[in-house]
């Protein structure tokens, strides 16, 4: 059963609602379609790392909180049958028109992360969530979510600013970056004072540790099976650079996680159709 949010965290959601229709409006580099060259190889752009198998044709993919033109397009260019859950219409208004543009069928559903009610339980082979757990003032409800519309041995990709990220000051102090919000801290954490490659314009950002997001996943029936730290240090940038900065204080992490119980079926692994 899903918790209700406070009156105080459903303004923090809508509020960031509304930022991430700013961006899409503004074209905010977050809110860029795929580039031709990315959906022309599609899987080497999405999975880096290797997790996913050589081909993901016919499965059924959710790419959730991740409006913007990009995601959907480039998994549904690798043939995969896919939904974009975003809760900004800007945002998915950016994937309809590439998905018109290139001919691509992707269903678009416009929701909150955590509110996945109108999908049917074990609907989604591959559940894909790029960074967005930090506009959340509670992950209470997004990882029962997930869960329950992952098949057994489907998989869940998720990144996420990792908790240093959002308690280190983005300026630096003395040559050095400081810790400027309390770990257990509900509240959300201080907003950038000029613009920052790792806050995104006029959204609030919440702090969630690594019980909650590692510990959330596992808890609710999931597998990590490997975890990826992309790393963007350069020691020699300029100081107080976003470079710099994850030097210091490693920005994100990916995580890999399968979701347990019996195999329903091969399509899973081997990417034939339904």
């Amino acid at each position: 059963m899903m918790q209700e949010r406070s009156p105080q965290e459903a303004e923090a959601v809508e509020h960031n609602r509304l930022a991430w229709d700013r961006m899409a409006e503004s074209g905010h580099v977050l809110a860029r379609p795929a580039l031709d060259r990315e959906l022309a190889d599609p899987l080497t752009t999405v999975d880096a790392a290797k997790w996913l198998p050589s081909s993901i044709e016919g499965w059924q993919v959710l790419c959730l909180a991740a409006g913007g033109g990009r995601h959907g397009p480039l998994y549904a260019s690798a043939g995969a049958r896919v939904t974009v859950l975003d809760i900004s219409s800007g945002m998915l208004e950016l994937d309809r028109r590439v998905a018109e543009e290139r001919r691509l069928n992707i269903r678009t559903v416009q929701s909150s992360m955590d509110n996945l009610g109108m999908f049917a339980d074990e609907e989604f082979d591959l559940v894909i969530h790029p960074v967005s757990t930090c506009y959340l003032p509670s992950l209470a409800n997004l990882f029962s979510q997930v869960a329950r519309v992952v098949r057994p041995g489907g998989l869940y990709i998720s990144q996420h600013k990792q908790p240093a990220n959002l308690q280190a000051s983005l300026e630096t102090h003395t040559g050095q970056y400081v810790v400027e919000h309390a770990y257990y801290d509900p509240a959300p954490v201080p907003p950038a004072r000029t613009p920052n490659k790792l806050r995104e314009p006029n959204t609030r950002e919440f702090a969630h540790s690594w019980e909650t997001i590692l510990g959330g996943i596992c808890r609710h029936g999931f597998v990590i099976e490997d975890v990826i730290e992309p790393n963007h240090a350069k020691r020699d940038a300029p100081l107080g650079s976003f470079h710099h900065r994850c030097f210091f204080v490693a920005p994100y992490v990916r995580i890999k996680a399968r979701r347990s119980g019996p195999r329903q079926s091969s399509k899973l692994f081997l990417g034939s159709g339904s």
